[in-house]
């Protein structure tokens, strides 16, 4: 009992050295390992970092049995470990400062659009994208949300209009001049056709998934962007959000995540497609997509 006692009075002597200083400090530094945590279990790093925390396991475990040759071998691969954490994580690292340094703080100072407005846009992409899937009609569309994306709409051709089904139709139509690339929709409104966009570094990607969805997929590992596709080659709808791929979606479903992901949060709105039962996992092979 004097243990516990002396502990507990350790422990709050402890406590009261903690400035707000070393809060925020903890704080920040908390987010930091939880946002390379996410990147890591959305990628190969997973995998590589699982190694290295065997490394360093290996290494205590050298120590602490004498074992003095794989102690040296494993010091001296620890003291190049830096260098070499920084060559195998470049891409995922490179991939965090993007999100960093594309933080839409703009965005504060703007009047987001009205949910009416949200609403129709949605309604008019499902009808679209249900016309197109019928005729294989292939598109790619990425709908902003909080990562500014100024730059992927700099790279195509500038619009301001509001989203309607003939449009899309049109300006994805096969040979039409802006039916390469994709529509990016900011604030429900149409900003830019025939952009470019970055594709997907991942080495998991099935041969199946054409172009389309492999910018798609870039796209949506840089931002927290909402990426829509339609296959050219089967029709097929495919979501991206958050680096996760879902395929064969029915319009209505397409609309139903537009909806939970693009309009304001309300208590009895659905769990978010990135985080739905089953919603992450991908869907059946599609034979010969090549869009």
């Amino acid at each position: 009992m004097t243990s516990v006692l002396q502990y507990i009075v350790t422990t709050m002597e402890y406590l009261r050295l903690v400035t707000v200083s070393d809060l925020i400090d903890i704080a920040i530094l908390s987010y930091l390992i939880y946002k390379c945590i996410g990147i890591f279990q959305r990628t190969n790093a997973a995998k590589v970092a699982k190694a290295l925390l065997l490394i360093i396991v290996a290494l205590w475990l050298s120590y602490q049995f004498n074992l003095n040759a794989m102690n040296y071998i494993l010091n001296k691969a620890v003291e190049l470990g830096l260098l070499a954490v920084v060559i195998i994580f470049q891409p995922e690292i490179r991939r965090f400062l993007e999100r960093i340094g594309s933080n839409n703080v703009s965005r504060f100072f703007r009047n987001e659009a009205p949910v009416s407005e949200l609403e129709e846009t949605i309604k008019e992409t499902v009808e679209a994208y249900g016309e197109m899937s019928k005729n294989r009609v292939g598109a790619l569309m990425v709908f902003e949300r909080d990562t500014d994306l100024s730059n992927i709409i700099s790279s195509g051709t500038a619009f301001q209009s509001t989203v309607s089904s003939e449009l899309i139709k049109n300006i994805f139509f096969p040979n039409a001049p802006l039916h390469d690339g994709a529509v990016v929709v900011r604030e429900g409104k149409i900003v830019a056709a025939a952009c470019m966009l970055p594709m997907s570094e991942s080495m998991n990607l099935s041969k199946e998934l054409g172009m389309r969805h492999r910018a798609g997929l870039g796209m949506s590992e840089r931002s927290d962007a909402v990426v829509a596709i339609v296959s050219e080659e089967t029709g097929a709808i495919s979501m991206v959000i958050h680096g996760n791929l879902r395929r064969h979606l029915s319009p209505e479903t397409l609309g139903r995540v537009l909806r939970n992901e693009l309009l304001p949060r309300q208590e009895e709105t659905p769990s978010r497609f990135h985080r739905g039962p089953g919603l992450f996992r991908q869907g059946r092979s599609e034979k010969g997509e090549n869009q």
